[in-house]
């Protein structure tokens, strides 16, 4: 009687070509994988790059000097692809407005005007306003800008001539670097709170969450506005920032610290933190080794849905005049020239800074929604 052979049948010749893939998948290529199937995840993260690159490269984007003056309220210069006589060119431009000839039957007025006459081409990587990238490398191009070197307004200027689109791209800085920074602290103290709160309980935790909810108590915006009042006029710009970051991060991080405890509360009964107290594990080791890996998915999804709050309350704060002072620039500190309804109605195009702040809020929260479906689909 033969014996069976145990071994398995050869693969066919083109079947032994393709060897098979295995391997452990990571928890960040498993997130990414799902965060590429959201769209609106998707453009949230390209908007976000946007913005951080905006808000880095502004000296270059900006096509003109945030703090030089021009004519004041002048309208926006569109770039144009036609000549004077309709037909179409390849090089973009733009007409100034100028006075013509002719006059207004009512008024008697000079009827404004594009001057066809004179256009000023537009172009990539032009000279322009000097300014130092990165505040250390002396530099002078600009990415779209005039070739002829004078200022273009593709959004219009205020009421002090100054070039709305310039300094909508430098306020990016402030706004975001307000948001980024308040956010971090936020992050850091809450975190820490709700962590070591839940994970150690008993009376501690009763007396922390007492605290916890008399912050939550607080009526935010009557006490933000009470606090920044009690600076100075004179207070230097820095100092007057400073207070109002630490304000800001005072009274936000309560809520965080309220979101971790609970996270914190449901881990701390998991079977390997109950196996690594057996053990012996020191209370440090088991909240940075086992607790803060599990919460970090959580708080990641946190961080990008705070910032466009915290944008948000600064846009406000900087219409009522309590955010940020000349001469930074912030987009809530443009939009004090909104504050009129007759300004509104008459130049639209101070409105600006709003599209910014929309789009800032809807690329950071499409990106918190994108991530927080792909670090738990369930």
């Amino acid at each position: 009687m033969l014996a069976r052979d145990p071994s398995p049948p050869p693969l066919p010749p083109e079947a032994a070509t393709i060897a098979p893939v295995h391997g452990n998948e990571s928890y960040i290529a498993l997130v990414w994988r799902r965060l590429k199937r959201s769209w609106t995840g998707m453009t949230g993260l390209f908007l976000v790059v946007l913005l951080l690159i905006m808000a880095v490269f502004a000296d270059f984007l900006a096509p003109s000097d945030p703090k030089a003056t021009d004519v004041a309220f002048a309208p926006p210069e569109l770039p144009s692809f036609h000549d004077k006589d309709g037909n179409f060119t390849l090089r973009p431009r733009v007409y100034a407005l100028a006075d013509s000839a002719d006059l207004d039957p009512v008024t008697f007025q000079p009827i404004v005007g594009p001057d066809y006459d004179h256009p000023r081409l537009l172009g990539f990587f032009v000279e322009g306003a000097p300014y130092k990238l990165f505040g250390l490398i002396p530099a002078d191009r600009h990415f779209f800008a005039s070739m002829d070197g004078q200022p273009v307004h593709f959004l219009g200027t205020d009421k002090f001539g100054r070039d709305v689109l310039s300094r909508a791209i430098h306020g990016s800085r402030v706004s975001l670097m307000i948001a980024l920074t308040v956010v971090f602290i936020i992050t850091v103290i809450g975190t820490t709170v709700g962590m070591v709160s839940g994970y150690f309980g008993g009376k501690f935790d009763v007396w922390m969450q007492r605290f916890v909810e008399l912050v939550l108590a607080f009526p935010q915006l009557p006490l933000y506005l009470a606090l920044t009042t009690l600076i100075p006029v004179t207070a230097p710009t820095n100092v007057f920032l400073a207070f109002v970051i630490i304000v800001m991060s005072a009274l936000g991080w309560a809520q965080m610290s309220r979101e971790v405890r609970g996270k914190t509360l449901a881990l701390a009964r998991i079977d390997y933190v109950r196996a690594a107290m057996a053990v012996g594990a020191t209370d440090r080791r088991i909240i940075l080794q086992h607790i803060f890996p599990n919460v970090m998915s959580h708080v990641i999804v946190a961080v990008t849905l705070a910032i466009p709050t915290v944008v948000l309350l600064e846009s406000f704060l900087g219409f009522l005049g309590f955010a940020v002072k000349p001469p930074l620039i912030s987009w809530g500190l443009m939009l004090q020239d909104t504050a009129t309804y007759s300004v509104i109605g008459t130049y639209p195009w101070i409105l600006s800074p709003v599209g910014f702040v929309l789009v800032t809020v809807f690329a950071f929260n499409a990106l918190g929604d994108g991530l927080r479906d792909a670090v738990d689909p369930y």
